[in-house]
């Protein structure tokens, strides 16, 4: 067969090597000089190693003979340096790495055209576009989507060499600055620089020239480079582009490595996804004959487990956008957060790869600031937690349990019991409750505290039960008459609600305090008023189902479900939560930015803590169900507006909760329950 590959970067060429080996003919097309890179390092995986080992042992041995190898992370942080160890990093020059696949690639026959603009795709069997992030190919024959992620960044190298990857983050009247840096030979380390957009702006980088954006950068890190320089090779601040395409091949034509996707380089895998795609693709060549069949196994093999990068690369990129929020942090807690920000590590990946860090982590999570060197504590999820006057034993909450005292017995420092509507018309279906239905004794007996959710359903309510489908309207004849903002219906059968006069307003604050009156005297130590899911409270707070121009509407949108917590903070005593939606996601909705300032005004008015939820207020909506997928979240409604949280969204590992809550992601969490094996063959 005759293959054309456009670009002559680590994927193109590692293709047409291993295209070479399998006999076919093979011509590598590249606009620039063989000798003309952009970067500096590049890093590697121990996976993608073994990957290259297996395809080609020639030029793996020869990259791993070049690579420099290190074990540590070092974090610089408000003067102090940490030290997290056990990991394992190789990385080589980038220019290096062309020149071993280049030699490789000739040696096995391929024809490798340098300074060649390809304004037309060539004649040939398979025309593979291995031309970059900024792919004329992609652009001219297929539908992407291209966007800026993360902040602005620039790539330098220095002759710094160091011995481990380093962060270094520097607070300086701008902004927040920060440097992710790495050796890759024995002479040179890579140095990049990033900041938020505001801060690049504030600090007049968007005026200088690459001359004295260097010079601005060697002085704010002077300290971390000792004399050393650092260095350019067109080194201008840029956006990292984000690429997703929908298909990555159309007729005899196929999308490699960055031209079909990108994943930002804070987790270090553009090359490494790029290189894996070419074993992939060669992989399906090789296992049909029919090219359509072979170019369609490829897409399917290889974009679960780049989707997967992009969303650990995503979540590590808005990590970076928001380092400034999380500058409070002692230095331990810091660095464990920079270390599990993508999810890729875990509290329980890290204690294996480095148990002296997560001994000194869990020792001052568990003390404080009174924690004693050397001590050994109980894992995060297990530290008690102080809220007002009420304290909880542990980080772990039971919502939803259909047997709460044995849900206590199970470990959870919280159940979270209900919901209970605040009056008929408020119920969800017919089976709600209009009293709690737990033993508040039985439970505190059994070591936990007892929380209540006081609800009224709004648009969402005279539904069938939960079992039989999820917002399935009742029959007319069973139905009650629905009360809601506006008269806005949820979904396209449901039962359109009355929009509430001024009596209806009173009413159902009224019967809210005397909901939390009568829950306080039945001894509840904990209680959830609900402003989320597309219920009553929250729909005054999406500009989807509030469409009043009343004094509860338009810019007021907040004060109605604000007057309702007053009323309910005057009477409760004890420790008081929030159950709140912080973005609709869905266009036009109540967004994040929004979300946030809506959880420090019910701070203000008295919530000791915000339950945050997303989604569910239009039936509509399509939230991105994932296990964790709330975690984000709650991690800056936390930090940015200052109050406690508490997160679920399918967390179903102690694990994940010692991650959450050690990172300052989150204070409480909600954990899943799953069937112990015992329950399952039981069960089944």
């Amino acid at each position: 067969m005759k293959v054309a590959i456009i670009g002559a970067g680590p994927a193109g060429l590692y293709l047409a090597i291993l295209l070479r080996k399998a006999g076919h003919e093979v011509s590598v097309l590249e606009r620039n000089a063989p000798d003309a890179t952009f970067g500096w390092g590049v890093v590697f995986s121990e996976e993608t190693l073994g990957a290259l080992r297996d395809a080609d042992p020639a030029t793996h041995l020869e990259i791993t003979d070049s690579f420099a190898r290190w074990s540590s992370v070092d974090i610089r942080y408000q003067g102090k340096l940490l030290r997290s160890r056990g990991h394992s990093f190789s990385a080589i020059a980038r220019k290096h790495l062309l020149s071993i696949l280049q030699r490789r690639a000739a040696e096995l026959g391929a024809d490798l055209r340098f300074g060649v603009e390809v304004d037309e795709l060539p004649e040939a069997d398979l025309v593979v576009a291995a031309d970059g992030a900024n792919s004329r190919v992609r652009t001219r024959d297929f539908r992407a989507s291209v966007k800026p992620q993360g902040c602005k960044y620039v790539w330098f190298g220095t002759d710094l060499v160091l011995d481990s990857f380093t962060f270094s983050f520097k607070e300086t009247e701008f902004g927040l600055f920060q440097a992710h840096a790495y050796p890759f030979d024995e002479n040179t380390s890579t140095w990049i620089v990033e900041c938020a957009e505001p801060v690049w702006r504030r600090a007049g980088l968007d005026t200088m020239s690459e001359t004295e954006s260097i010079a601005f950068c060697e002085k704010l890190f002077a300290d971390d480079l000792g004399g050393h320089r650092l260095m350019s090779n067109r080194s201008l601040w840029l956006d990292f582009p984000l690429v997703r395409c929908a298909s990555w091949h159309r007729g005899n034509v196929v999308l490699l490595g960055d031209a079909a996707h990108t994943a930002h380089f804070s987790i270090g895998s553009g090359t490494k996804l790029a290189m894996e795609d070419a074993i992939a693709l060669a992989t399906a060549l090789a296992r049909h004959s029919d090219l359509g069949a072979a170019l369609t196994e490829y897409e399917l093999d290889r974009q679960p487990m780049v989707e997967r990068f992009q969303q650990a690369a995503g979540e590590s990129a808005a990590y970076f956008g928001r380092t400034a929020t999380y500058t409070g942090f002692e230095p331990v807690q810091f660095a464990f957060n920079l270390l599990t920000r993508s999810g890729r590590v875990s509290h329980t990946n890290l204690a294996q790869r480095d148990p002296d860090l997560i001994r000194v982590l869990d020792a001052w999570f568990a003390a404080g600031t009174s924690m004693v060197p050397g001590a050994v504590a109980p894992a995060p999820l297990f530290a008690p937690l102080r809220l007002g006057s009420t304290t909880l034993t542990n980080r772990l909450v039971a919502e939803d349990a259909g047997d709460p005292v044995r849900a206590a017995q199970a470990g959870a420092g919280l159940v979270m019991t209900g919901p209970v509507a605040v009056s008929p018309e408020g119920r969800i279906c017919p089976d709600t409750p209009l009293t709690a239905e737990v033993s508040v004794d039985d439970v505190h007996q059994a070591g936990a505290l007892v929380g209540l959710r006081l609800t009224h359903a709004g648009a969402r309510g005279a539904t069938r039960p939960p079992a039989d489908g999820l917002d399935i309207p009742l029959p007319p004849t069973q139905a009650w008459p629905l009360l809601a903002a506006s008269s806005v219906s949820f979904g396209p059968f449901a039962q359109t609600p009355k929009a509430m006069d001024a009596g209806d307003l009173a009413a159902a604050r009224q019967a809210f305090a005397d909901a939390a009156t009568t829950a306080a005297d039945a001894g509840v130590d904990v209680l959830e008023l609900d402003l989320a899911d597309g219920h009553l409270l929250a729909g005054f707070l999406s500009p989807l189902t509030n469409r009043r121009d009343d004094e509860w509407g338009g810019e007021h949108r907040w004060a109605y479900p604000l007057s309702v917590l007053d009323a309910v903070r005057e009477v409760w005593p004890r420790l008081l939560s929030v159950r709140l939606t912080v973005t609709d996601w869905v266009p036009k909705g109540l967004g994040l930015p929004e979300g946030i300032r809506l959880a420090k005004a019910v701070r203000e008015h008295g919530a000791d803590l915000v339950h945050v939820r997303a989604g569910q207020s239009v039936a509509e909506a399509r939230p991105e169900f994932r296990r964790g997928y709330l975690t984000t979240l709650s991690d800056q409604v936390r930090n940015q507006a200052g109050v406690p949280t508490l997160v679920g969204g399918y967390l179903t590992t102690p694990d994940e909760v010692n991650t959450i809550v050690a990172a300052g992601r989150a204070d409480l969490c909600v954990l899943t329950p799953q069937p112990s094996p015992i329950e399952a063959v039981v069960l089944s």
